[in-house]
């Protein structure tokens, strides 16, 4: 690894061939990329079994206060029981991860509690699990062409539209999706 954090804040986008169906069609925000491995939350699935007024309520946290609908994303297959909340980085507690300016992630109970009440970050995605990988396996998962990476912006980590957040991750990278090749290759 070059840079020692090369992929922290960047996003990872599954190649159409990606075998593994956890992963498939997905696009993961990377938290931390460093020599020990790397950390992060796929933002375009959601868990579907708990809504975020069950999450308050099994961790004794009373109804939100906002009408607004807070989604429960999955993180990725990695302590599915534990929650992350990735989000604009103009919010901070001491525990906050800052990632970049822009995005920091933050996983305590007093983040969900903001959040219920309105006093959260301006954006947020709550999810349940991470993705993980231990030293050197996502760089030879992107070497076996498992992944492509792109710059993310706001609007790609943030919005509401699922369905084709993993087009227009590739989009970014000015790639036909039909043109991309699931085997990889070494000049």
């Amino acid at each position: 690894m070059q840079d020692e954090e090369y992929l922290t804040g960047k996003l990872l986008i599954a190649m159409p061939g990606m075998r593994d169906s956890r992963f498939a069609r997905s696009v993961i925000y990377v938290c931390a990329h460093h020599p020990e491995g790397a950390m992060g939350l796929v933002i375009n699935r959601l868990v579907g079994a708990i809504t975020f007024p069950d999450l308050l309520a099994q961790l004794g946290i009373g109804p939100p206060t906002i009408d607004e609908e807070i989604r429960v994303h999955f993180g990725g297959p990695v302590e599915s029981g534990r929650g992350f909340v990735l989000h604009s980085g103009e919010y901070r507690q001491d525990s906050t991860l800052q990632v970049d300016d822009a995005v920091a992630l933050t996983a305590t109970v007093d983040i969900l509690r903001d959040i219920a009440n309105g006093q959260g970050p301006r954006r947020s995605l709550l999810a349940l699990g991470y993705a993980g990988w231990g030293p050197g396996q996502l760089d030879s998962e992107i070497q076996a062409n498992g992944w492509l990476h792109v710059a993310p912006d706001e609007d790609l980590v943030f919005d509401e539209s699922l369905d084709n957040k993993w087009e227009r991750a590739i989009a970014k990278l000015g790639v036909d999706v039909s043109m991309l090749s699931g085997d990889a290759g070494h000049a």
